[in-house]
């Protein structure tokens, strides 16, 4: 099969269309994104244009009072999803790279979301389980091989109603491959295990690199 190079799913003059009638992007998410491809490796981790207008939309929709961020690399979807915030909203974000903590923090600050954002440094394998609050949204976006771990880590802390949102479900196309690599089958297992969880509803949205919109029942 030909793997679809970097996440281009649909024709370009159709995506640029698209961005040209969407909402802006914030000033605070052009810097992250201008800085992001200047300054740190594999930027095409970062959400995006079209997918954080997306995430932010869907957080304003729910107005969420607790959102947990597995995987915050340079902030982008976390400032996007502090977006739908309620007044008394938090959102806690985890990230095993403590390189990128100083800019992250500095973007955060930036935003003026030092008071709704709190910044973990670690392996969210043990911080989940420490976590004490109720989620209404939970957005996945980290080492693939984990999906389900994290899945199963976040489920009983997410409120009856709330969402849980998994980045790169599509994984390039590679999802489709006959032989798949160590990630790829992660992600295969990971959509089959959330379509047979009678549990939720869910649907695979192809957008960007594909997401996972699972509602717990």
């Amino acid at each position: 099969m030909k793997i679809i190079a970097l996440m281009e799913f649909i024709d370009e003059k159709i995506d640029h269309y698209s961005l040209n009638h969407s909402q802006d992007e914030l000033p605070i998410l052009k810097k992250i994104n201008r800085e992001t491809h200047s300054k740190v490796l594999m930027p095409r981790m970062l959400s995006g244009h079209m997918q954080g207008n997306f995430l932010m939309m869907i957080s304003k929709m729910i107005e969420p009072t607790n959102i947990l961020e597995i995987g915050t690399y340079t902030g982008y979807s976390a400032i996007c999803l502090a977006q739908g915030l309620n007044e008394k909203g938090k959102l806690i974000t985890i990230d095993i790279n403590e390189e990128l903590e100083n800019m992250v923090r500095s973007f955060f600050s930036e935003a003026k979301l030092d008071s709704k954002i709190e910044y973990k440094i670690g392996n969210a394998l043990n911080i989940i389980p420490e976590l004490k609050l109720g989620f209404d949204l939970v957005f996945i976006d980290a080492d693939k091989k984990n999906y389900s771990n994290y899945y199963d880590l976040v489920f009983d802390k997410v409120n009856t109603g709330g969402y849980i949102i998994a980045d790169n479900v599509l994984w390039s196309g590679r999802v489709l491959d006959s032989k798949m690599d160590i990630d790829t089958k992660a992600i295969d297992d990971f959509n089959k295990k959330i379509h047979a969880d009678k549990r939720v509803e869910q649907m695979l949205l192809p957008l960007r690199d594909g997401l996972m919109i699972i509602r717990k029942k």
